[in-house]
C-alpha cells in the first residue's frame, strides 16, 4: 500500500506567556487543504506550538509520508535531539529535572510512530505561505475562546 505524501505547517500563539493560547494546522494532499485550529485559556506557545503538531497528527487516517514545516525551535529541537535521550533518562532532562510539558511529548513521540516524517525548520513571519497560514489559523484559535 502506497503511503500518502502530506504538506503540513503547524503554529501556536500565546497572548502573554503564560496567557490565552491558540494552535493552528494546514495539511496539504493531492490538491486538497485542510485546516484546523482551537485554543486553551491558560497556556504557553510552547504547549501551543506541541498541540498543533498534535492535532496535525490526529487527523490521519493512515500511515503517512510527510514533511511538517514549524517556526518552532522547541518542537524541531525536542523530537530531533532530545527526545531519544529523555526516553533513555525516564523523561528527565540532562539535569535530572523533569520535562517540561512531558505529557504532550510523549502523546507527540506515540502519534510518530507510524508515519516517515521530514521535519523543517521555517522561519516566522518571513513570508512563507503555509507558515502565515498556520499563524493565522493559531490566532483563530485564540480569537475563537
Amino acid at each position: 500500500m502506497l503511503k500518502e505524501n502530506i504538506q503540513i505547517y503547524t503554529d501556536g500563539a500565546c497572548r502573554g506567556n503564560p496567557g490565552i493560547g491558540g494552535w493552528g494546522a494546514s495539511l496539504s494532499y493531492n490538491g486538497k487543504t485542510k485546516e484546523i485550529y482551537g485554543g486553551e485559556l491558560e497556556t504557553t506557545n510552547n504547549r501551543m506550538e506541541l498541540t498543533a503538531v498534535i492535532e496535525a497528527l490526529k487527523t490521519l487516517k493512515n500511515p503517512s509520508d510527510m514533511t511538517i514545516n514549524s517556526d518552532s525551535k522547541y518542537v524541531l529541537s525536542g523530537i530531533n535531539e532530545w527526545l531519544p535521550n529523555w526516553k533513555k533518562r525516564n523523561w528527565k532532562t540532562a539535569s535530572k529535572k523533569p520535562v517540561k510539558n512531558v505529557d504532550l511529548w510523549k502523546r507527540l513521540d506515540a502519534l510518530i510512530q507510524s508515519h516517515t516524517i521530514e521535519w523543517v525548520w521555517v522561519k516566522g513571519h518571513s513570508g512563507n505561505a503555509g507558515n502565515d497560514r498556520a499563524d493565522e489559523l493559531a490566532n483563530m484559535g485564540i480569537d475563537s475562546l
